[in-house]
């Protein structure tokens, strides 16, 4: 079976010149190339390019995708959006990792897999629209994608068990979707993000009112608000929505624990480990009392069957020769399960010497008959 391997890089924030789309079509002849966008899938060979490069000079967002166990995402942004010192902060190792690149500090998140269990039911396309949103939620200074690289250095044992967590986002108990795409894309451990979540402040439900806002800005210096006025006109930066939104944010933060209170690698992944006892033993508990209830409600259905076919059982034994008369295997089995149902009534009502008599009857008049014997010793409907 030959490998796969999906490779897809965004330019979000400016579209790629002509140049530039020739020079990435010297990589590959057969990806698709557009002014924002590089995609291609291998079934042999490899990539030719460096994805590092090609986002340092190109794209704001790239996501890679391999059958052996490979996902790897980054993303760029400048960094008057995002400040390298706060992404230090979380990304500690080698699954979150972080550089900066002129004007941008660059993300790179990846999981090589665990398990070391090849995936061969891969389609990548799609994965980086869905995941795309979280990189200007981080711009308007949300930080739960960080906190989820840091999580998943924790989980990958790239930091010690003594190491302090980061200041943690409001909000880890309820991601939205791009960020549960990136959990389960980077295969994050769902009881470590609710072992997280504990130490979370709830998430201000839709993010700022309009209102909020307004009088958030109604008591901005009348500075502020000229320089941001001028640069919404003259400077075409992409990024001033979430230049201001983190600038709310920032104001009106609610990021626990401090430092003192701050909880460790080691602490998380235990609690983690409690949840994940819990959910299990919650879990084993419905599929036994499922599995009671499923057990009732057969033998519930068993019952009302045998009280049908103890209504009129002559017509069953008739039905039981009219269909060994046919000579037809498929009939005989018919005629073997009524049988069995006939033994499992004689049982239950106290008829079972009356059931072995007619047995025994039908066995000598069709001891001729080697396929019907075969299937009456088979099913235990011996004498």
């Amino acid at each position: 079976m030959s490998e796969y391997q999906s490779y897809e890089f965004t330019a979000v924030d400016r579209p790629l010149t002509g140049r530039e789309r020739a020079e990435l079509r010297s990589l590959s002849t057969r990806a698709d190339i557009t002014a924002a966008s590089f995609a291609n899938t291998y079934e042999w060979g490899n990539f030719k390019g460096d994805p590092r490069t090609l986002m340092e000079r190109y794209f704001d967002a790239h996501l890679h995708l391999a059958n052996w166990g490979t996902r790897q995402l980054m993303l760029r942004l400048p960094k008057h959006v995002l400040d390298p010192v706060i992404v230090a902060q979380y990304c500690q190792g080698d699954s979150a990792s972080a550089w900066t690149a002129g004007k941008h500090v660059i993300i790179d998140l990846h999981d090589e897999g665990e398990d070391g269990t090849d995936e061969w039911d891969l389609d990548g396309h799609g994965l980086l629209a869905s995941i795309i949103p979280v990189r200007a939620s981080l711009a308007a200074g949300d930080l739960r994608l960080l906190y989820l690289a840091w999580l998943r250095c924790v989980q990958s044992e790239d930091i010690a068990d003594d190491e302090p967590e980061p200041p943690v986002p409001a909000g880890l108990g309820t991601l939205d979707a791009a960020l549960t795409a990136v959990a389960e894309f980077l295969r994050i451990d769902p009881d470590l993000i609710a072992a997280a979540a504990v130490g979370s402040a709830p998430a201000a439900s839709g993010g700022p009112t309009a209102a909020q806002l307004r009088t958030w800005v109604v008591g901005l210096p009348t500075r502020d608000k000229d320089t941001i006025l001028t640069d919404l006109i003259t400077s075409g930066d992409s990024h001033l929505r979430g230049r201001l939104l983190r600038r709310y944010r920032d104001a009106h933060r609610t990021d626990t624990p401090t430092p003192a209170v701050a909880r460790t690698a080691g602490e998380l992944l235990a609690t983690a480990a409690e949840l994940r006892a819990q959910r299990e033993r919650r879990d084993a508990e419905k599929h036994e009392r499922d599995r009671i209830r499923r057990e009732r409600s057969a033998a519930a259905a068993r019952q009302r069957h045998l009280d049908t076919l103890a209504v009129d059982q002559p017509a069953a034994w008739q039905r039981v020769d009219e269909l060994i008369a046919t000579k037809k295997p498929r009939e005989y089995d018919t005629a073997v399960r009524l049988l069995v149902d006939l033994r499992e009534l004689s049982e239950r009502d106290g008829g079972s010497s009356c059931f072995r008599h007619r047995l025994a009857e039908l066995r000598a008049a069709h001891a001729r008959k080697p396929s019907l014997l075969e299937r009456l010793n088979l099913a235990g409907l011996d004498t």
